[in-house]
């Protein structure tokens, strides 16, 4: 049984952490640069991303768009508070909607904290009013516009000196 049906967390070594560290920081890598950045062979290469593939560490192979360059100027947060048991309903009603870009259950003051990117804030008040607020099981909305953000890929579990090529961590001390 695979870690991904077993529902377990794939173990990762210093080499498999550096493949998913250089695909994440370049999707299209070929498995000959790829081999090459990690000092083993193609065919090892391919098996290891057909493994991590298997056990779902890596998900899918995508693309990041910059919202603004293909017309997303608005971008917010919105944090929601939900009916009790509605969760997977609001998520999936959420999800089918065509300016959300991530939604996620969480805790603390709100239930639900989502990313959406509109192309002006007419669309946003738009889906936050007509869409959001009257879908059923949502009680409140806050929406929290973005004025400025960064991307960071984190590092993985396990040394951070294997996924930032250093030869000290953190805790190596002085």
């Amino acid at each position: 049984m695979s870690t991904a049906q077993s529902g377990q967390p794939s173990t990762l070594d210093d080499t498999d952490r550096k493949i998913v560290h250089l695909l994440q920081q370049d999707g299209r890598m070929s498995m000959r640069d790829l081999a090459a950045a990690v000092h083993v062979s193609r065919a090892h290469v391919y098996t290891r991303v057909k493994r991590l593939l298997d056990d779902r560490v890596i998900r899918r192979f995508t693309i990041q768009v910059d919202p603004e360059r293909v017309g997303f100027s608005t971008s917010a947060y919105i944090t929601m508070k939900v009916e009790q048991n509605s969760w997977r309903q609001v998520r999936d009603t959420l999800a089918a909607l065509p300016w959300v870009e991530h939604v996620a259950l969480v805790s603390g003051d709100f239930d639900v904290l989502m990313l959406v990117r509109s192309a002006s804030n007419k669309t946003l008040r738009d889906l936050v009013f007509t869409h959001i607020q009257s879908m059923p099981g949502v009680r409140s909305t806050r929406t929290l516009l973005v004025f400025d953000e960064t991307d960071h890929l984190p590092a993985l579990p396990g040394d951070p000196a294997v996924v930032l090529g250093t030869t000290t961590g953190p805790d190596d001390g002085p």
